[in-house]
C-alpha cells in the first residue's frame, strides 16, 4: 500500500487513533485473515538467520521474530531403581518461575525427550505397519484398558441434553473410571514389588480423559496420559523398542477413545486457542502424525487440502485424521476456522512441520501455567527441589 499522512487532521488524539487503525489494517492479509502471531512464526521459522551483533533491543524486527528455538531431541527414559518410594502425586506449578524450574530440571528435560523419542520412533510408519506380535504385556494391557473404557460409552449412553457442551452422562462414565481405575492400573503391574505404584499411577490415569466436574478435555489431560506412559517407562514396563507399537497401537486407540468421548458426551474444549489452535482438544497426534509422514513420496503438508487424500489415508496417518476431524466438526472455510493448520500447510516438508510441532508443544503446552498448574509430580516425575548450599 502507499504511505499515508494524517498530519492534516486537527486533533492529535484523532490522528493517533487513525494511525493505529491503519497499522491494524496493514497487518491483515489480502484475504482479510489476521497474520499468524509472531510467536508462531518463530516456532515454525527455519534456523537460517545469521546472529545479529547488536543488543537484543536494537536488533532488526526480523531477527527478534525469527530467533530460532532449539528442537526438542529424543532422550532415553532414566529407569527408576529400587528401593522404590512411591507417593501420591501432587500439583506443584503455580507461576512462570515454576515452569522455568520444571524445564531446567532432569524430570522436565527427560519428559520432553520422551515425547520427542516417541515421535522419532514412528517416522515414515503407517498405523497399519506391522509391530511385534504378540504385543508386550504392558501394551496389550493398555489396549485392553482402552477397549474397556470404550465399551463403557455404549453402556452409559448420553442423556437428553439441550446445551452445546457438557452431557451429564459423562460424569457417570468418569465415576465408573474412578471406581474401577485402581484395578485397571494394577492389571499393568506384574510384580508384588510394583503394586504399591498404583497410588502414584492412578491419579495420572484418572486425569487422562477429562474433568468430570467441568465436563471438559484439553491438552493438559492429554499430557497427563503421556505422563502416565512415561511413568510406566520409568518402571521398565515400556521399553524403547516398544515405542513404535506404543504410538501406532496404544496412543492411536487412546485418540479414538477420546474422539468418541468428545462427540458422545459433548466435552467442552479446555483451554482452546480458538481459531489460533491446531485442534480444540489435542496436540500430540499432530506431532506423531507429522512424523509418520516424513519423507513420504507423494503427500506433502499442502496435501491436507485434497479431500480424496483425507478420505483415503486418514485411517493410516494421525495428522490427516486430525485434519479430517476438524473439517467434520467445524463448518465453513477451512482457512477461516483453522488458519493455523492452513498456514502450516504451506511449510515445504513434513520434517519442518514435525520439528515446529515439537517446539510449539513445549511453548504452547508445557510452558503455559494454566495448563501445567494441573500437572502432577511424585517419585517418578520429581519436582525440582532447591538445595540451599549456604
Amino acid at each position: 500500500g502507499r504511505s499515508r499522512s494524517f498530519h492534516h487532521l486537527p486533533s492529535p488524539l484523532l490522528r493517533l487513533h487513525l494511525v493505529a487503525a491503519h497499522v491494524l489494517l496493514r497487518l491483515r492479509r489480502p484475504d482479510r485473515r489476521p497474520v499468524v502471531p509472531s510467536g508462531v512464526v518463530r516456532l515454525l521459522a527455519p534456523a537460517g538467520l545469521p546472529p545479529h551483533p547488536g543488543p537484543r533491543n536494537q536488533r532488526p524486527l526480523r531477527h527478534r521474530l525469527h530467533r530460532p528455538l532449539p528442537v526438542p531431541q529424543p532422550l532415553p527414559v532414566p529407569p527408576a531403581e529400587p528401593p522404590f518410594r512411591f507417593e501420591v502425586p501432587s500439583k506443584r506449578i503455580s507461576s512462570p518461575d515454576d515452569i522455568r524450574r520444571f524445564h531446567a530440571s532432569a524430570a522436565g528435560r527427560h519428559f520432553l525427550g520422551f515425547i520427542a523419542a516417541l515421535s522419532h520412533s514412528v517416522r515414515g510408519r503407517k498405523l497399519s505397519d506391522p509391530v511385534p506380535s504378540p504385543l508386550p504385556g504392558t501394551l496389550s494391557g493398555l489396549l485392553s484398558i482402552l477397549q474397556t473404557l470404550a465399551r463403557w460409552i455404549d453402556e452409559i449412553p448420553p442423556l437428553p441434553h439441550t446445551a452445546r457442551y457438557g452431557n451429564p452422562a459423562y460424569r457417570s462414565w468418569h465415576a465408573r473410571l474412578s471406581d474401577e481405575g485402581r484395578g485397571l492400573v494394577l492389571s499393568l503391574l506384574p510384580s508384588d514389588e510394583l503394586h504399591p505404584a498404583v497410588d502414584e499411577l492412578l491419579p495420572y490415569l484418572l486425569d487422562s480423559f477429562g474433568n468430570a466436574y467441568r465436563i471438559d478435555y484439553g491438552t493438559g489431560h492429554e499430557t497427563n496420559f503421556a505422563a502416565f506412559l512415561y511413568c510406566l517407562a520409568r518402571l521398565g514396563l515400556i521399553k524403547e523398542e516398544d515405542y513404535p507399537a506404543l504410538v501406532l497401537r496404544a496412543f492411536a486407540a487412546y485418540l479414538d477413545l477420546m474422539r468418541r468421548l468428545q462427540t458422545a458426551y459433548c466435552l467442552e474444549p479446555a483451554g482452546s486457542h480458538g481459531v489460533w489452535g491446531l485442534d480444540d482438544y489435542h496436540f500430540l497426534p499432530f506431532i506423531f502424525g507429522s512424523a509418520q509422514l516424513i519423507d513420504h513420496k507423494y503427500m506433502k503438508p499442502k496435501s491436507i487440502h485434497n479431500q480424496d487424500i483425507l478420505d483415503n489415508f486418514s485411517n493410516e496417518y494421525m495428522y490427516l485424521a486430525c485434519v479430517a476431524f476438524v473439517k467434520k466438526v467445524k463448518k465453513g472455510v477451512f482457512a477461516e476456522h483453522s488458519p493455523m493448520l492452513d498456514d502450516i500447510s504451506g511449510v515445504p516438508t513434513w520434517s519442518k512441520v514435525n520439528s515446529g510441532m515439537l517446539k510449539m508443544y513445549k511453548v504452547e503446552v508445557l510452558e503455559k501455567v494454566p495448563i501445567m498448574q494441573h500437572f502432577l509430580f511424585g517419585s517418578l516425575i520429581k519436582w525440582y527441589v532447591h538445595i540451599n548450599r549456604s
